[in-house]
């Protein structure tokens, strides 16, 4: 027989009833984790958080790199130069024979260091710098909304693990019940008070919760298997988890909520650092073109000087320069346009956030009102509920009722249970996604 939604729904809202006294009567392992210790653990060992980090230290890399222009550049160089043939000029000498004299000698030496330094770039270096600046910024921003996904998706895998082990206890604590009841009702079928037909009604509700129960266990294995993921240990089949599901209901604010999101949300603050960089940009562009006054200064030693060419000695250098762009093509026209439009995509992309985040914020609320609304009603339903197993209780006992209809009154009592329990998990979830939306920290 194939798992109905609406029975499983039902048997995990009353297992969640029944969460406070199963987990009275059940050890914790000693090493069995805490919502927060779940999130921290998760944050801890999940490697795409660290592949973020190290894009920031490469993003802080390039900002060091940047910073680089304020110093002076120094070098230092060693050189030999073996040339041949060189220019050779016979003179008569006075002795009457010929004297050779040589203008550069064939081997060449040259050793010196140099250092140039920017006296003046009309603010192209501070460009370059708040442009690397503000790139890393948009970087360090991806590590939050990384962070806080990752959380967001702890909390929900926490949970669910929690609400189908209390379901597959409601489960087991169902058959062994239905089974107490198939022994009475066979019984009475012997004494002749009952028929078959109840008999073997109470072994369909039995297969049902069994059926239940194999797809409950199936769906806690599949969590256990992402929450293992999560931890970055797969080798572990199950993750010890401990806690259970309160029913806390806050007032909400829907206008600060929408403030807070707009302030704290990480996706706001990357829109807005993205509109940062391109502007950081198109400064820089702007400041490329401009011209820009050098120093450098040169000291070493070679040879080559006449007229003892093969005798090292020391020289030096000094020299200032000044390079004023003219001409480029229309390079730096072309970058502006570019830049410009990257600045406008940019700020488009901020209202889009800004708009998707009121959005969020306002799905978050209305799933709490919804499930707050469902609590209430669940109740009510759980009293008529009750009130009603207990009557067709009676009028069995009395044999004016039927076995069906006490079999009935209980699964509607179930219902009811689970109904209640549902809209605590919902509502709990409820609170995180507000969270999540507002851009409050869950870790």
């Amino acid at each position: 027989m194939h798992f109905r939604p609406q029975l499983a729904t039902s048997l995990l809202a009353f297992g969640l009833l029944t969460a406070g006294a199963a987990q009275a009567q059940t050890a914790v392992p000693a090493d069995s984790l805490t919502l927060d210790a779940t999130i921290h653990a998760v944050l801890e060992a999940n490697p795409n958080l660290l592949s973020l980090q190290e894009q920031v230290n490469a993003a802080q890399g390039r900002v060091a790199q940047s910073r680089t222009g304020y110093l002076p550049y120094v070098t230092g160089t060693a050189t030999y130069t073996r040339v041949d043939p060189v220019v050779k000029l016979p003179f008569p000498s006075a002795d009457g024979g010929t004297t050779v004299f040589q203008l550069a000698p064939n081997n060449n030496y040259d050793t010196h260091i140099t250092a140039q330094y920017m006296l003046l770039d009309f603010g192209k270096n501070a460009a370059t710098v708040n442009a690397a600046t503000a790139a890393a910024t948009t970087v360090a921003d991806n590590v939050i909304t990384g962070q806080r996904d990752l959380a967001y998706e702890a909390v929900q895998v926490y949970y669910s693990i929690l609400f189908l082990r209390q379901g597959i206890r409601v489960q087991e604590a169902q058959i062994a019940s239905l089974q107490q009841h198939q022994r009475e009702m066979e019984k009475r079928v012997q004494g002749g008070v009952s028929t078959q037909f109840d008999v073997t009604s109470t072994l369909v509700r039995i297969a049902q919760a069994q059926d239940a129960r194999i797809d409950l266990q199936n769906q806690l294995h599949n969590q256990q298997a992402e929450l293992a993921r999560l931890l970055h240990r797969p080798e572990y089949a199950e993750v010890p988890v401990r806690g259970a599901f309160n029913y806390n209901p806050q007032q909400v604010d829907v206008n600060a909520m929408f403030a807070q999101a707009a302030e704290n949300r990480p996706e706001v603050k990357a829109a807005r650092d993205a509109e940062a960089a391109a502007t950081a940009q198109l400064r820089l562009i702007e400041k490329s073109n401009l011209p820009s006054l050098g120093a450098q200064a040169q000291a070493g030693g070679k040879n080559g000087y006449v007229p003892e060419l093969n005798r090292f000695r020391a020289n030096s250098l000094i020299g200032v320069q000044l390079a004023v762009p003219i001409y480029d093509g229309n390079r730096n026209k072309n970058q502006r346009v570019e830049a410009s439009a990257n600045i406008r995509a940019a700020q488009a992309r901020i209202q889009d956030t800004q708009n998707r985040v009121r959005s969020d914020v306002q799905q978050a609320v209305n799933n709490m009102q919804s499930s707050s609304a469902r609590y209430d009603n669940s109740t009510v339903q759980v009293n008529q509920a009750t009130d009603a197993l207990n009557r067709a209780k009676s009028r069995y006992r009395y044999g004016v009722g039927t076995n069906l209809d006490v079999l009935d009154a209980e699964t509607q009592l179930a219902q009811a249970r689970l109904s209640r329990l549902q809209s605590i998990y919902n509502y709990t979830i409820g609170q995180y996604q507000l969270k999540r939306a507002t851009g409050e920290q869950i870790w």
